[in-house]
């Protein structure tokens, strides 16, 4: 389990292309501290396993399916990555309860910059608008955030001076695909009360 607060951004040193998967080496000195094979790591916000590590760098297999539904498709040799360790067992919850299971894209729509803040416009897919509502958590490129405006096909959230300068969301432009991971809990509320066709 993750919380979404970011320790570090990483960025991508290597890329192996294999028939129906691709191997990432990344350098990440704060995540890789103490890493061993198995351990778990989210590159924007995709929990990915540690296959190897060496120095300050690891490497992760990613399958297809990952691929296909998340936005580590587009990542190249000098993408810089968000990059956080699972959260331990007593450790203070910072964010929100992340998975690092992503859901899907959105896409930066917009971005509206202010004197200490900024406000990003991000699509939504019509299948998960349904669990994103005002004031309420959503992980964006494995950024735990707070959502201040919902739409039927997009959301807002602002950024403070230390995401914009800590994470990719300072450097994503409109265009760009980002990871969206819903708050969990909703989509159990959903499931226990048969919202999908099941049975009350």
């Amino acid at each position: 389990m993750f919380t979404g607060i970011v320790e570090e951004l990483g960025e991508i040193t290597a890329v192996e292309t294999l028939d129906d998967a691709c191997r990432f080496r990344l350098r990440g000195p704060a995540v890789t501290e103490g890493a061993r094979h198995g351990d778990s790591i989210a590159v924007n916000g995709v929990c990915l396993t540690v296959v190897d590590h060496e120095g300050d760098e690891f490497t992760a297999d990613v399958m297809a399916e990952t691929l296909n539904r998340s936005s580590l498709g587009v990542l190249a040799v000098g993408s810089r990555v968000n990059l956080e360790r699972p959260t331990a067992v007593g450790a203070r919850l910072g964010g929100h309860i992340v998975q690092g299971h992503v859901d899907g894209t959105g896409e930066i729509l917009e971005r509206k910059p202010s004197e200490h803040w900024e406000l990003v416009k991000i699509s939504l897919p019509a299948d998960l608008a349904r669990y994103v509502v005002e004031k309420g958590s959503i992980t964006v490129e494995g950024i735990s955030l707070t959502v201040v405006d919902a739409g039927p096909d997009f959301f807002t959230v602002s950024l403070i001076p230390t995401t914009l300068a800590l994470t990719t969301l300072g450097i994503k432009q409109p265009g760009d695909p980002v990871n969206l991971e819903v708050d969990v809990i909703a989509k159990y509320v959903e499931r226990l009360l048969g919202t999908q066709g099941g049975t009350r």
